[in-house]
């Protein structure tokens, strides 16, 4: 008997000092997680729990109906406000990207045509399908390493994938060492670095002191089929900017690492949909080895390419059909030099494997094309503008009569053209004046954001920034001295400014806010979100789902600015707490004094935060 009334005495003993260990740990993690709520590192609280849901629908979807149908607008509770709070998506959606998502496209079966790329193109989750939770980081994430020596290497921990550094070693991608990933500038064509390669090609074209910028007169390069984006990378020190644009395909993150390291990219692919640029907003394109059959569907995706190069603008294809070493290389290169000479192009250069070509200026040698002649003009009630959800069209672009006219775009060199009124600002019926004006009450807006982020930023915080409303891009403008780039997004229902930023040697993409953006999470140290969150409550859009579409798309301690109507603000400030998110700094509109004017400016930082499951890996 003695024995067993011991035995149970230890078992209450254990359970009691269980009990006592387990309520001890509780009131460290509560008290501890308030008390560190203004550090930059949470170890998560209760709202960071785990959920398992999918678009197929999860273990609870009751925050989901609650979000469709509510308002931007307070909810009555304590002080006036009800706190919200978000669940933390499963780790294995650390990478999510909603509308590139091959698990969405199984699950709802999608006819697509695999040889188009239909696969690879934007389909977006019905809202009954999206997440409603925050996206983790993965395990041991750290804060990334600043530009420009991110050009050339990052944490490995932040994009845990090293498929590219074995299946790409003989080309020089990336290199795996340590705890990081090396990029020595290598390509499929160029393995003994981007710079020397970059360098080849100004030579073939007879450029001064072989820079591809050729004094100002290229600025906005297409990098199609960029790789990890090194091509574009080193194209910065030349005062040139690449859109870096490569499918989420089987060369998984290299997207991903493009931006982690600090360079200009977006997640896109030649379908049957057209690229989400405005006509003539390239002065160069590039492909090395990129992959991509430009015979296919009567030259649909080289005409594609011709519709975003401006006139004059040139195409460098780093290819074996460019130098033929077999039958199959050899009929490539005659089907595509016949297609391309019916599209006007001549060639500019030719050596080894790459061959660069050059649109014509002006009409001239499209109206002397015999009658019948395929490709055939694009009707003239064909806007080459008109870019989201457009089909791709297996047509020529003509030039606009002024283009025509003056043989060219009519465009100053950089970085002239970044403060001079572009021609194409009369379509829009702006004058110069209010260009002018624009640009002045842009440039002292930046300065005022500036000072509130100042207590929390240095000269290398920021690199990649997005201008989410961007108008005529004069907010990208203004942040010309900075080092960083900014994605200016118009959006695809307002004036199509895009081509007015392309103008003036910026790039951007066009985009409905309504649904995510494509990019992988964790890329972009700064977004900047003027009255967009009005725009999407005016479409009866969700502005919860926007919240979690700015936290996905931030890296842990960026930046949010916020600048719209007073009730917007106030219904962002309840989301703090559950996006774990710190108040920067606010103050009233700095927009144009002159006009009557009720926004509120916000700034917001997204702290980092770790899920349980990175806690135990990091440690």
């Amino acid at each position: 008997m003695r024995g067993r009334s011991d035995g149970a005495q230890k078992k209450r003993l254990w359970t009691s000092i269980c009990i006592g260990a387990v309520l001890v740990v509780f009131l460290y993690v509560y008290f501890g997680s308030k008390s560190s709520g203004e550090s930059a590192l949470e170890y998560g609280s209760r709202s960071l729990r785990k959920l398992g849901s999918s678009y197929l629908g999860g273990d609870d979807n009751s925050d989901l109906s609650s979000r469709q149908d509510e308002k931007f607008g307070l909810e009555d509770g304590e002080d006036g406000v009800i706190a919200k709070s978000f669940p933390v998506c499963d780790d294995r959606h650390s990478e999510l990207i909603p509308c590139l998502d091959r698990h969405l496209i199984y699950q709802m079966r999608l006819k697509l045509d695999l040889s188009l790329m239909e696969h690879y193109e934007r389909h977006c989750p019905l809202p009954e399908r999206r997440f409603n939770c925050l996206i983790p980081p993965p395990p041991g994430y750290k804060v990334p390493i600043k530009w420009p020596r991110s050009r050339d290497e990052v944490w490995k921990v932040n994009i845990p994938h090293t498929h590219l550094a074995h299946e790409k070693s003989d080309q020089n991608w990336m290199v795996v060492k340590g705890e990081k990933i090396i990029f020595p500038g290598g390509g499929t064509h160029f393995h003994y670095g981007a710079d020397k390669y970059i360098a080849s090609i100004a030579n073939m074209l007879n450029f001064s002191n072989d820079n591809l910028n050729n004094e100002g007169r290229i600025r906005t390069v297409f990098d199609v089929g960029c790789g990890v984006a090194s091509f574009g990378g080193y194209l910065l020190s030349s005062d040139i900017i690449a859109m870096s644009l490569a499918p989420n395909d089987v060369h998984q993150n290299q997207i991903q690492f493009a931006l982690e390291r600090g360079i200009p990219a977006y997640l896109g692919v030649l379908g049957t949909k057209r690229l989400p640029y405005p006509s003539r907003s390239f002065e160069f394109s590039h492909c090395s080895r990129c992959r991509i059959d430009w015979l296919q569907r009567d030259g649909i995706l080289l005409l594609e390419l011709d519709r975003i190069l401006r006139p004059g603008g040139y195409f460098a294809y780093s290819s074996p059909e460019a130098y033929a070493q077999d039958e199959e290389d050899l009929r490539i290169w005659r089907e595509m030099s016949a297609l391309v000479e019916r599209m006007c192009w001549r060639i500019a250069a030719k050596r080894n494997q790459t061959v660069v070509w050059q649109k014509p200026l002006n009409n001239d040698c499209y109206m002397e094309r015999p009658a019948g002649t395929q490709p055939p003009l694009c009707r003239s009630d064909d806007d080459p503008d008109a870019v989201w959800g457009v089909n791709m069209e297996a047509c020529i672009t003509p030039y606009s009569d002024h283009d025509h006219r003056v043989g060219g775009s009519g465009l100053a060199p950089w970085p002239v053209r970044l403060t001079t009124p572009p021609p194409r600002l009369a379509d829009f019926g702006y004058s110069n004046e209010m260009f002018e004006k624009d640009m002045e009450t842009w440039r002292q807006s930046v300065d005022q954001y500036w000072s509130l982020l100042s207590p929390k930023i240095s000269s290398d915080t920021l690199r990649n920034i997005m201008d989410m409303k961007a108008n005529l891009g004069s907010f990208a403008a203004a942040l010309k001295d900075k080092n960083v780039w900014v994605m200016n997004v118009v959006p695809k229902d307002g004036p199509n400014t895009l081509k007015i930023v392309y103008d003036r040697g910026l790039i951007g993409t066009t985009h409905d806010w309504c649904e995510a953006f494509s990019t992988y999470p964790r890329t972009y140290d700064l977004l900047h979100a003027w009255t967009v969150f009005s725009d999407i409550e005016k479409k009866g859009c969700s502005g919860e789902d926007l919240l979690l579409e700015i936290d996905r798309i931030l890296r842990p301690t960026g930046f949010a600015i916020i600048s719209d109507k007073q009730h917007v603000i106030d219904f962002i400030k309840k989301h703090l707490s559950a996006l774990h998110w710190e108040a920067v700094g606010s103050a009233d509109s700095f927009s144009d004094p002159e006009q009557d004017n009720d926004e509120i400016v916000l700034v917001v930082q997204k702290k980092l935060w770790l899920t349980s499951g990175s806690i135990r890996d990091t440690e």
